[in-house]
């Protein structure tokens, strides 16, 4: 008789992830470190700095806050200090830096510059943040375009023309007509005329979605120029002298120091943006559209089998996307300017692509994105009107600093929606 021993198999340990340590976050919190070293305190200024919180109109009034210049320049660069080795001390330990501890940095070195280049001078805070506001509006409203375009899987380079495109159309019809809401409703017609180009050629013709939106954004500024040359400048009292929107004060809120001037004491394409940028992110998270629309821009097969129009879904979201743009090019001829000028977006259609990335394709940190940007500008502004002895050419130079800043060294490899870039062909 055999006897049959039967060994029990060997259970198999489980696979360890080896997740490779990304040295990024912590070396580019350590350089600001060290910049903030030779500014703060080898550069560091004596004095005191004031800053000024509320205006003549707020019912309570908060008196200056004086900050010693130097001694708080210091304190803040020992937390700046402590806040990059506890990141490097997170990555050696495997662990991810929060986006908070990055925010609570960035926060510090911008405080820490901000008394150190008011030092001895009055700094208007609610001024600061109200011309931001003012900045960011034409940020935001491209932002919510690209993120809109890029979640259906369309990389919108034309932001830029977008919104040059809502601008011209606006300033033109709001100065025959007398009526700013026309004005408006023409901008967002521009926006959208320009974005059926986009789809129309992206998506039917399977033309490379960068070319097209490169494309056009030079055939926009060629002919807004010429426009403006031939046209616009020869009639200016006819053809360029819009009405811009009054502000429109809220009652009570309008009054609260500091949150009041900036959010509730603005024109009606601002509050019109509050709106956007809610609707927005409902609207992808939280409906059935916003569930289609991702859906193509992750997985257009996926899409297409359970029977939604890939193209189409495609199609008339960009077209939506461009008319959200065509609001940000108004404001500037019919909230901000009031009246059209060559160029007059300067980029700030590529910084808000830049804050859709940094947003990582989310409305909401789009948004703040675009915030941050619109602080930058804005920055320049202020400093100059108190005497800072930063360089004028550098304060021009910072807004574009912060977008190389927060996309490389902040943001650095992301993963957007699978499918942008990539024409759909049905089989």
């Amino acid at each position: 008789m055999t006897t049959v021993t039967h060994t029990p198999h060997s259970t198999p340990e489980p696979l360890e992830i080896v997740r490779a340590k990304s040295w990024k976050v912590p070396i580019t919190l350590g350089v600001f470190v060290v910049i903030a070293i030779l500014l703060f305190v080898v550069l560091g200024r004596d004095g005191t700095s004031l800053f000024r919180l509320s205006t003549a109109a707020d019912v309570i009034q908060i008196p200056e806050i004086p900050i010693p210049t130097r001694e708080a320049c210091a304190v803040i660069v020992v937390l700046l200090a402590i806040l990059a080795a506890l990141s490097a001390y997170l990555v050696q330990s495997g662990r991810r830096v929060p986006i908070a501890l990055i925010a609570g940095f960035a926060l510090l070195f911008l405080l820490a510059f901000l008394i150190w280049a008011s030092a001895g001078a009055t700094l208007p805070v609610t001024a600061l943040l109200v011309g931001t506001i003012g900045l960011s509006v034409p940020l935001i409203f491209g932002a919510l375009g690209g993120v809109l375009s890029e979640r259906v899987g369309v990389v919108n380079i034309a932001i830029e023309g977008q919104l040059l495109a809502g601008a011209f159309t606006s300033a033109i019809i709001a100065s025959v007509t007398g009526q700013p809401l026309l004005g408006l409703v023409g901008a967002m017609v521009a926006g959208t005329l320009v974005s059926f180009v986009l789809a129309a050629f992206s998506i039917k013709y399977i033309v490379d979605q960068t070319i097209v939106g490169v494309v056009l954004n030079v055939l926009v500024l060629g002919l807004t120029n010429f426009f403006y040359s031939k046209v616009l400048s020869p009639n200016a009292e006819l053809l360029n002298s819009p009405p811009r929107f009054e502000r429109i004060n809220i009652p009570v809120l309008s009054q609260i120091p500091i949150i009041g001037p900036v959010l509730f004491r603005q024109t009606i394409i601002v509050y019109l943006m509050y709106i956007a940028v809610a609707a927005v992110y409902f609207a992808l998270f939280h409906t059935k559209w916003g569930l289609r629309v991702r859906s193509v821009g992750e997985h257009p097969q996926a899409a297409d089998t359970v029977g939604i129009n890939v193209n189409g879904t495609r199609f008339w979201t960009v077209s939506l996307a461009g008319a959200l743009a065509g609001l940000g090019g108004a404001f500037l001829t019919l909230g901000s300017v009031g009246a059209f000028n060559k160029e007059m977006t300067a980029g700030a259609g590529f910084i808000a692509l830049a804050a859709v990335i940094f947003g990582r394709w989310d409305p909401i940190r789009a948004t703040f994105a675009a915030l941050l940007f619109g602080f930058a500008s804005n920055l320049q502004n202020v400093l100059g009107i108190i005497g800072s002895p930063v360089p004028s050419e550098f304060m021009l130079m910072l807004p574009y600093l912060v977008t190389i800043f927060a996309v490389a060294g902040v943001v650095g490899q992301v993963r957007g929606p699978a499918a942008a870039g990539k024409p759909y062909i049905k089989s």
